[in-house]
């Protein structure tokens, strides 16, 4: 498959969500990327068998791959990943803190070796902190950063749905890499980068941090409200629907009261006026709303705030998801099967560009050892 990073070699060392993630990306950008797995595969493989026998995960972050099983304890499959890297414009990995080096490759050695090498390690912490040696995976991280602190109901803490500490720290070091193709481009030198779990979803708790340590409390849970505006969050219609409705600013305040609600005082009512107010006096905010949208059937609200321009959204489960209207979908082959998936979010020029076959466990092995004389 064509694309901007044709002629870019990846080599992968790579298991689970946050290295997989980056490489399918760079995958589907054109790049080729060869997966180092261990003899037994990836574990994520094994995570389950709901895509029509395949892995879930797998599927999801490893089109576009070449499988390539190694023992790397064993010196013969050592000095062929090193023979890879010595030709490889980026290699990427995510291995226990550590294990690498132990295995006799040392990517700050390769990388003054070979100058142009974009090399990335994704760790869970930092590799210069005091928890460098820990083991992380995505809901010890959503624990120890707080994440799981800020979600949830207010009695009760919850764990983000999705593996979002994995694909955040994912989308860093893509980032990161695309970063040093174009620098490279200008010096001819690559770059040694390291991401860890911990950083990429620190970076997004800088909101919840900064009210915390600026404004002197603790940011609470409020399922699925929002923790500084109000209002915003779901309202039961009078046919048994749920809409989210969110507001940005006091302008649409006014609105919603005068235009949807039938209750034009409240919009200057020094009680609700203005977002502060309505934060300080939430339960009667949207002890009103409620009432009002509870009197419509769902698309007559619908119809009023599309009329007063404010946003909504019908409160969807993943079925929600599945018969969306606006969802895009791809098409991906796995050990012989046909598996839809959604499509990657970016369009160029209004299509998607995808890599589209997902590889057997060393599907690539012996034709990757007669490339590069292993």
């Amino acid at each position: 498959m064509s694309g901007p990073l044709d002629g870019v070699l990846v080599v992968s060392i790579e298991q689970a969500v946050a290295a997989p993630f980056c490489t399918c990306r760079l995958a589907d950008a054109g790049a080729r990327v060869i997966k180092i797995e261990r003899p037994e595969g990836d574990f994520a493989r094994h995570y389950d068998s709901l895509a029509l026998g395949q892995s879930a995960y797998f599927v999801w972050l490893n089109r576009g791959k070449e499988s390539v099983c190694l023992d790397l304890t064993q010196p013969a499959d050592r000095d062929l990943v090193l023979a890879m890297i010595a030709r490889a414009d980026v290699v990427l990995e995510n291995l226990k803190p550590g294990a690498l080096e132990r295995l006799g490759i040392d990517l700050d050695a390769l990388c003054a070796a070979h100058p142009r090498l974009i090399a990335c390690s994704i760790s869970g912490f930092a590799a210069d902190g005091p928890n460098r040696d820990r083991k992380a995976y995505d809901l010890l991280i959503q624990a120890e950063t707080g994440l799981a602190s800020i979600t949830g109901a207010p009695a009760e803490a919850g764990r983000v749905g999705v593996s979002a500490c994995d694909v955040a720290t994912g989308m860093y070091a893509n980032q990161a890499i695309l970063e040093a193709l174009v620098g490279r481009a200008a010096s001819g030198r690559g770059a040694r980068l390291e991401v860890a779990m911990f950083d990429a979803i620190a970076d997004w708790m800088t909101v919840p941090l900064m009210q915390l340590e600026y404004g002197v409390r603790m940011p609470g849970r409020v399922g699925l409200g929002h923790p500084t505006i109000v209002p915003y969050g779901v309202f039961a219609t009078a046919d048994g629907r749920q809409l989210l409705v969110g507001l940005q600013n006091d302008r649409e305040w006014q609105a919603l009261a005068t235009r949807v609600m039938g209750r034009p005082e409240l919009a200057l009512d020094p009680r609700f006026a203005t977002n502060r107010a309505r934060t300080q006096h939430r339960t009667e905010t949207d002890a009103a709303v409620a009432a009002a949208i509870g009197a419509l059937p769902r698309d007559a609200a619908v119809a009023a705030l599309e009329a007063a321009g404010l946003a909504w959204a019908d409160y969807n489960d993943v079925g929600g998801l599945s018969r969306h209207p606006d969802l895009r979908r791809i098409a991906v082959e796995a050990a012989g099967a046909t598996i839809s998936m959604p499509a990657p979010p970016v369009r160029i020029g209004g299509q998607t560009r995808v890599a589209e076959h997902v590889p057997a466990l060393g599907e690539h092995t012996e034709a990757v050892r007669r490339e590069f004389g292993g």
